[in-house]
């Protein structure tokens, strides 16, 4: 058979994607990378601490960096992400831009480099949020220092909700999500921002802006936006205000707004919930979007 008329495959340009131990959503970020594109991923090396700050912080060291970024060399990538949200605010907004200078040195090449936290900062950026919304599936302590960033950063948390979990955060389901996210906009947000690399949520963003009618932005989805914009290419996702602008036509934003200071606000005072409460209404829509859980393996009892 002649397959000289296939012509492919066609060229590839690589991104590459540094996570923490236990990332379990490789499959989602694919989910935003456009065809001619190919994801590198590499693991920080395992530690026997649950999901905290200490695990934050132990997972963005730079020597730790440093070697991901090195066991990337040999696929040429174009761009560097670090895939994790905690790992990257940990260490403020100092920290966060140590951490990408890090990275791009360790290239040799100076690579473009970006983590999640600082792809969210561009993203709000981006958008013209000042004020935001915060989800996450953290302990409040974790909690607490991302507000803490975003305060430094200049963005207002107006209410916030958290699992307090400390392991598995993969697993949680969109019902989950959608509660969560509820329960924190409260008050007046500009976007919704639902964090951890780690908590599924690329189909449940277009079903919540419909709902809340505000730009919502996930880790796992600023991290691709910035890290394809590094290489000049864009992110995909349907319905998605970050990155569909009739999406965003409607929220009222404009794109590329300054982001000013806010008056520092104590966590105290701000609206939130620590768990998740009971369903609310249409929770069998979201139930339907989680993804089927992976088949048991027969070998293991």
């Amino acid at each position: 058979m002649d397959i000289a008329f296939l012509g492919g495959p066609l060229p590839q340009r690589g991104v590459g994607v540094v996570a923490p131990f236990d990332f379990a959503l490789d499959r989602e970020l694919w989910r935003w990378v456009p065809d001619d594109v190919s994801l590198h991923l590499t693991r920080t090396p395992f530690v026997p601490v649950e999901v905290s700050l200490d695990m934050a912080r132990i997972v963005s060291e730079h020597e730790t960096l440093r070697e991901a970024v090195r066991a990337l060399h040999a696929v040429q990538p174009e761009s560097l992400a670090y895939a994790c949200t905690s790992g990257s605010f940990v260490g403020g907004v100092a920290g966060e831009r140590a951490m990408s200078a890090a990275m791009s040195q360790a290239s040799g090449v100076a690579l473009p480099a970006v983590t999640t936290s600082g792809a969210l900062l561009a993203a709000l950026g981006e958008i013209g949020a000042r004020r935001v919304a915060v989800v996450t599936p953290y302990t409040r302590s974790v909690t607490d220092s991302l507000e803490a960033f975003l305060r430094e950063a200049g963005i207002a948390v107006t209410g916030r909700a958290y699992l307090g979990l400390t392991r598995q955060i993969w697993q949680v389901p969109y019902r989950d999500v959608v509660d969560m996210a509820r329960s924190a906009v409260v008050g007046a947000a500009d976007a919704l921002f639902i964090s951890c690399t780690n908590l599924p949520t690329y189909d449940v963003i277009p079903q919540l802006e419909a709902e809340l009618r505000l730009p919502v932005l996930s880790a796992n989805q600023v991290t691709m936006w910035a890290a394809l914009r590094r290489i000049g290419a864009a992110a995909v996702g349907p319905y998605q205000a970050l990155l569909d602008a009739s999406a965003r036509a409607g929220t009222g934003l404009v794109v590329g707004l300054p982001v000013e200071p806010f008056p520092a606000v104590e966590a105290s005072a701000l609206p939130e919930v620590a768990l998740a409460g009971p369903p609310f209404g249409d929770a069998e829509v979201f139930d339907a979007l989680d993804p089927p859980p992976p088949p048991e393996d027969p070998l293991v009892n």
